[in-house]
């Protein structure tokens, strides 16, 4: 059976352990998630050695007992089902000794922590709750992916200068006489920059649903995630 193309087809696949690809579509979703669930632990008072194992332990016990396939196609967002389950988790945590067991027989997954509390220090420093943290980790993680995916296809086209170069323009907008300084500096017209900054913005986009669209059932909600998105991060 080949891998999905339509909306929810990574949700789908990390869900049935049937499949080809299973495996490599539920470590996306643990990458995509682990550090949102480590932040929204860290925002509840937890040290940072028990963030860690209570993260690990959250997916290995998510791998171990397939809850993914609890998951309602029906019932839209994946975030939304995976907070409720981290809520759920830590009413009904388990103790330290069971938080060691790390991933029982799935040994693929590997959750890199090393930069996690530097990235947790950075987070706002107001009241935010648990689980605004943990939708602005989500969107930050999404604009990531997105921008990494960016940054990887112009460096197979050999284009890794001028992406570091533009790439300060894809939130931002210019300041006064930055397109004409850039045009000098690379050695086209300022008029070449503005379309290859509109090219850039516009693929930014592209890849940007594209990472949303594997998570959701119906395409349509996609601008609302969107705006979701950039609101969280702003939060």
């Amino acid at each position: 059976m080949g891998f999905p193309t339509t909306t929810w087809s990574i949700v789908l696949r990390a869900r049935d352990q049937d499949l080809t690809g299973f495996r490599q579509a539920l470590e996306k979703l643990c990458t995509m998630y682990w550090y949102p669930v480590y932040a929204y632990v860290r925002r509840h008072g937890y040290s940072v050695e028990d963030a860690q194992d209570l993260t690990q332990e959250f997916f290995a016990r998510i791998i171990e007992k397939n809850a993914l396939r609890a998951v309602n196609a029906g019932r839209g967002r994946f975030r939304w089902f995976l907070l409720t389950a981290l809520k759920r988790f830590l009413v009904n945590q388990w103790s330290r000794e069971q938080a060691k067991k790390r991933g029982g027989d799935f040994g693929f997954l590997s959750l890199e922590f090393l930069g996690a509390e530097g990235r947790y220090s950075m987070e706002p420093v107001h009241d935010i709750t648990p689980e605004k943290l943990f939708q602005r980790g989500w969107g930050l993680t999404i604009l990531d992916r997105a921008l990494s995916r960016l940054r990887e296809e112009h460096t197979v086209a050999g284009e890794r200068r001028d992406f570091d170069r533009l790439k300060v323009y894809l939130t931002e907008e210019a300041p006064r006489g930055s397109y004409g300084r850039l045009a000098a500096e690379i050695g086209i017209s300022e008029g070449a920059v503005r379309v290859a900054v509109h090219r850039l913005r516009r693929r930014f986009g592209d890849l940007l649903r594209a990472e949303i669209r594997e998570t959701l059932v119906d395409e349509q909600e996609i601008d609302d995630e969107l705006r979701f998105l950039f609101e969280a991060v702003r939060s």
